[in-house]
């Protein structure tokens, strides 16, 4: 818009610098007064409509200048908006990264406790195996000394008899 208005005003000012010769010309060749007058007034026009195009291309240049002005603020605004969200997603991936590695730390750990945990789980399966093997033989042994024990009883008891019976029998 700026260089189609430079253009209309040069434009113009070339027809004013043509139409001024042609009226000093005519003024020369002793232009008649009517048509003399005629050309002041289209040279007035002319000078009046050259004004209103320069006013018209100074009010354009500072109303894009200003545009421009308040274009720029907002790519800054907008820039400065995309640099800290970047900041601050930065520090979340930062935050995250820290998080997972603690994380991962402390699997690594509970596996290391849960490999343990198998370990002394298969010692103990291991253990119980041989404690029941030592009940069991306990078990066996106690059953194997209660029944002597039942034959001692048994024993005794028939002893207890026969020396009720041989005691009578021996005093009389």
């Amino acid at each position: 818009q700026l260089l189609e208005a430079k253009a209309s005003l040069s434009l113009a000012q070339a027809q004013h610098a043509l139409q001024l010769q042609q009226a000093k010309a005519q003024i020369n060749n002793m232009v008649p007064k009517k048509q003399f007058e005629q050309l002041q007034n289209t040279l007035r026009e002319e000078q009046c409509k050259t004004q209103q195009l320069q006013e018209s291309l100074q009010q354009q240049a500072e109303q894009t200048c200003r545009q421009l002005v308040r274009t720029q603020e907002e790519h800054e605004h907008l820039l400065q908006a995309a640099v800290e969200q970047a900041e601050g997603l930065e520090n979340s991936l930062r935050n995250a990264e820290a998080v997972l590695a603690e994380r991962a730390a402390q699997l690594r750990d509970a596996q290391a406790q849960l490999s343990r945990n198998k370990l002394l789980i298969e010692e103990l399966r291991g253990e119980n195996g041989r404690f029941a093997m030592a009940l069991q033989a306990a078990e066996l042994k106690q059953k194997s000394v209660e029944e002597k024990n039942q034959l001692l009883e048994e024993q005794a008891s028939a002893l207890k008899q026969l020396i009720g019976k041989i005691t009578p029998a021996s005093l009389s």
